[in-house]
């Protein structure tokens, strides 16, 4: 298998934004492709986009035109968008291509593997990061570890060639990664995080300040959490009480006056990950007959906002 030397990165949020700085720096601009459609490309090239204050120097390029698979295919879209990230670059995954997806929850690895088979697909989360995208500008907050560092791992039973591909060229370029013991119980971590830090905070339409104090939303955070835990022991994942204090503490140390990114994406009337976070939930909970009522009433709080958008 070469090494990797071309990566198309689809999605221009925060982190997509992020990434495609920093391999950008690593490799130079003609081996980084920012895909897009036409009509999104047009505008990246028009209107550009900022990281930290700077503008960026990127390779906006319609997927479209490109004719060779690329090495590397790094999904940072949301995750209503992802279906037509797939389509509109299927034509860009070769039998040697690398496929990572750095969405949120526990389920767009799936869909990958649905897409292009589940050999070329590493799992991936990416946790502890604190950004603020307004329009085009995107503001990374310091963070220890490093920003965008990546948890990086393949299920049992799949093959390890892609996952070693994909360090290699991270330890090539100094990129940041961890590999967790078991990629899914990470994974599964970082949702139980999601669903009440993110889901609260958009409910309740409040900052980390908020979600830092005693009140009716971090106890809702806290009961989310917990519902998630109920379901991770149903399917076999074995997070504890242990996660929640780790999470807990991580909010805690947030700057109070920094925002979720689905509090971020719920002001400017952007479709948010309910579906993802609360609607995973929902999905689990029937399957196992289990009642989750705060994830229930954090679904149907969100939606029906979104629905005076």
């Amino acid at each position: 298998m070469n090494d990797i030397k071309t990566i198309g990165i689809v999605g221009l949020g925060a982190l997509g934004t992020m990434y495609a700085e920093l391999f950008t720096r690593a490799l130079g601009k003609a081996h980084v492709l920012v895909l897009a459609d036409r009509e999104r490309t047009a505008r990246y090239r028009r209107d550009g986009m900022w990281y930290n204050g700077e503008r960026c120097d990127l390779n906006y390029t319609d997927a479209a035109t490109v004719t060779e698979p690329v090495d590397l295919l790094l999904f940072t879209v949301k995750f209503t968008g992802l279906p037509d990230a797939i389509e509109t670059c299927r034509h860009l995954v070769g039998p040697e291509t690398t496929l990572v997806s750095i969405l949120n929850g526990i389920s767009s690895e799936e869909l990958l593997c649905e897409a292009f088979g589940d050999q070329g697909v590493v799992w991936c989360v990416v946790g502890k990061v604190a950004a603020q995208k307004e329009g085009n500008r995107v503001t990374m907050f310091p963070v220890v570890p490093p920003a965008g560092e990546m948890d990086l791992g393949v299920p049992a039973g799949h093959s390890h060639a892609h996952l070693d591909r994909l360090t290699a060229f991270f330890d090539s370029i100094g990129f940041h990664y961890c590999l967790p013991e078991n990629i899914l119980v990470t994974m599964w971590s970082k949702l139980l995080c999601n669903v009440g830090c993110n889901q609260a905070a958009t409910a309740y339409e409040c900052n980390y300040s908020v979600l830092q104090s005693p009140g009716p939303a971090r106890d809702t955070m806290l009961a989310a959490m917990r519902e998630v835990l109920t379901l991770a022991h149903a399917e076999g994942i074995p997070l504890t009480e242990e996660d929640i204090t780790m999470w807990t503490a991580v909010i805690d140390g947030i700057t109070p006056t920094n925002e979720p990114s689905m509090r971020q994406d719920s002001k400017a009337h952007r479709k948010s990950e309910v579906e993802l976070f609360s609607g995973t939930v929902r999905r689990l909970a029937q399957k196992h007959h289990i009642p989750v009522p705060v994830n229930d009433w954090l679904y149907e709080t969100i939606t029906e906002m979104e629905r005076h958008y």
